[in-house]
């Protein structure tokens, strides 16, 4: 290891994901419980049960939206204080997404020494100016002190070179028929010239941690002088397709369709800063399925389809036969009520998306996209509202999820919204949060961004 990585490390032996965590939440201006009291709630928490554990004819007890994306979040605090995973060293080129266990302090002063800020002369003392027939290029060693009435040729990103008054820019400066150099401007002391430590010194503090690794960061890092960034390591995610129907080519017939989980959700958890393991079809066979997520070690789990109490909708028989606990089975929401969220084991935890694909979506933003992004110490973004421009129609007791796009100052829902539909959200911003009974035109909507479309480091789908 680069004695720079080691650097990094060393800086965060003290601090493991949780306490990371804590202190991303602290810097969003939410207050962090006590971990023991955190505990004993999470302890005390009746799970919701399946509809086959609480008995025939007993209705569904889904949960309200918004509390199944806290059940998300307190599961994924719940893993982190089980696992106690310790930061990684990650090389640049692998940590854009990643969350910084760390501060990123500087390593060098920065520039690292006195550097020409444009193209031109590197002059001393009054015009007019001898100009030395060598000039001094990037990347070059010291060059040799000037005496007053000389100038040299200098790059932009060059080294001063020692007693230089200011640098004439070469759009600045003429030369007359003997060589001699004049200003056609007036020169102030110190023009153009990027004195050392200009925008840091060594040891300042650049970045704090939790902060999101983006290309600027990753650029930051580089110029301060790391190869390496001590960083909360990416939860492991495996996709399970469910379906004997599902077809990976060719257009759909007889009675078969083109599976679209497939190819969306391992980008969409890569966004959200998940490493996606593996991608396995599965038969509709309950021990199939068995098999399958007993023989995982992904920290999350997703599968597609076969949340409902259809004859081949083994989930809820499979996690009751291998003892998981239930902290979400079905939510007030349309599309996507009959998703699920399980612990498998302290550090495992299974999401069950409905099959049709824009139910999916909503499952996933609103019970994986919590759950990855407390395992990977993510600030939680913004909650911002728009007006909706048009009226949306509403459920009477669920909340809605709306595909809109955003134009000027207001959402516009899209249509094609259905629960099998994914032409709405494939030209979507956003979804709008539709409360229960409806929206009017004009209303406040909150807004869940989609990552490639709210400017974040999701749309580098790393």
């Amino acid at each position: 290891m680069t004695p720079h990585g080691a650097r990094a490390g060393e800086d965060a032996e003290d601090l493991d994901v949780e306490e990371v965590l804590a202190l991303v939440k602290n810097s969003n201006g939410n207050h962090l419980p006590d971990p023991a009291a955190r505990r004993e709630t999470d302890s005390a928490r009746t799970p919701h049960q399946p509809d086959s554990a609480a008995g025939p004819g007993t209705r569904h007890r889904a949960t309200p939206w918004p509390e199944a994306r806290a059940l998300a979040e307190r599961a994924g605090r719940s893993a982190t204080r089980a696992a106690r995973r310790a930061p990684v060293s990650a090389p640049l080129d692998t940590a854009l997404g990643l969350t910084l266990a760390a501060p990123l302090d500087a390593l060098t002063d920065l520039p690292s020494f006195d550097t020409s800020a444009m193209d031109g002369w590197a002059v001393c003392g009054p015009a007019p100016w001898h100009v030395r027939d060598e000039g001094v290029l990037a990347g070059h060693a010291a060059p040799v002190p000037l005496t007053d009435g000389e100038a040299v040729r200098i790059a932009t990103g060059a080294r001063i070179p020692p007693d230089t008054s200011a640098v004439l820019r070469s759009e600045h400066g003429r030369t007359d028929d003997k060589g001699r150099l004049y200003a056609i401007k007036d020169v102030v002391p110190g023009q153009d010239i990027r004195p050392r430590g200009q925008e840091c010194r060594t040891g300042d503090q650049l970045l704090a941690v939790g902060t999101l690794v983006t290309p600027a960061v990753l650029g930051l890092a580089a110029a301060a002088g790391y190869d390496t960034v001590s960083a909360v390591p990416r939860a492991r995610a495996e996709v399970l397709v469910l379906g004997d129907e599902l077809l990976t080519q060719g257009l759909p017939h007889d009675g078969l369709i083109r599976d679209a989980l497939g190819p969306m959700l391992p980008p969409w958890l890569r966004a959200l800063g998940a490493e996606v393991t593996a991608v396995r079809r599965v038969r509709d066979d309950a021990d199939a399925l068995h098999q399958a997520i007993t023989t995982s070690d992904a920290d999350v789990i997703l599968t597609t389809g076969g949340t409902a109490a259809g004859p081949v909708d083994h989930v809820h028989p499979v996690l009751s036969r291998i003892g998981a606990e239930l902290l979400v089975d079905g939510v007030k929401v349309r599309p996507g009520h009959p998703m699920l969220l399980a612990r498998v084991t302290e550090t495992q935890h299974l999401v069950g998306l409905p099959g049709n694909p824009l139910a999916a979506v909503s499952a996933l933003l609103t019970l994986a996209e919590p759950l990855l992004r407390i395992l990977a110490a993510r600030p939680a973004p913004e909650p911002y509202t728009m007006p909706l421009r048009d009226a949306v129609h509403g459920h009477p007791h669920d909340t809605r999820l709306v595909p809109v796009v955003l134009r000027g100052d207001e959402a516009v829902p899209l249509h094609y919204n259905g629960p099998a539909m994914l032409r709405g959200i494939a030209a979507a911003d956003a979804l709008a949060v539709v409360p229960p009974g409806g929206a009017r035109p004009g209303q406040e909507a909150e807004l869940l961004d989609l990552p490639w479309a709210s400017g974040g480091i999701g749309v580098c789908f790393t």
